[in-house]
């Protein structure tokens, strides 16, 4: 199931573990990253904390959490080379995995027709 949040974050989730990263749309109007901070594994989140950070040549903005949950694995490879999340923002650019404290909240969000109305 694929979801997406109003601050342009994506949700792949399957089995309770939702893969989060931002959008195509919000890495263009941020430009080219530069910088990539996630949370720590095994952190506890909540709705709308902020889960990490990315800064580009434009701007820095806080990547927030769509749901609760726990991280438990981060994508350090965008750590090491943030042009990943350019490249390939909605793949080999996510930011970390979250066990959902209750996976039906995620229903609330955004299936990907409303998220284009939304940016379109």
């Amino acid at each position: 199931m694929l979801k997406y949040t109003e601050d342009h974050e994506w949700l792949s989730i399957a089995d309770g573990v939702a893969t989060v990263g931002i959008t195509s749309h919000a890495v263009e109007q941020l430009g080219d990253l530069v910088f990539v901070d996630l949370p720590q594994v095994g952190a506890a989140l909540a709705r709308n904390d902020s889960a990490a950070t990315v800064e580009s040549v434009k701007a820095a903005s806080d990547v927030y959490c769509p749901l609760d949950g726990e991280v438990l694995e981060v994508n350090e490879a965008i750590v090491n080379d943030p042009a990943i999340v350019n490249a390939d923002p909605q793949g080999a650019g996510w930011f970390y995995k979250l066990k959902l404290a209750n996976p039906a909240e995620a229903e609330a969000l955004m299936d990907e027709a409303a998220y284009l109305a939304l940016v379109g």
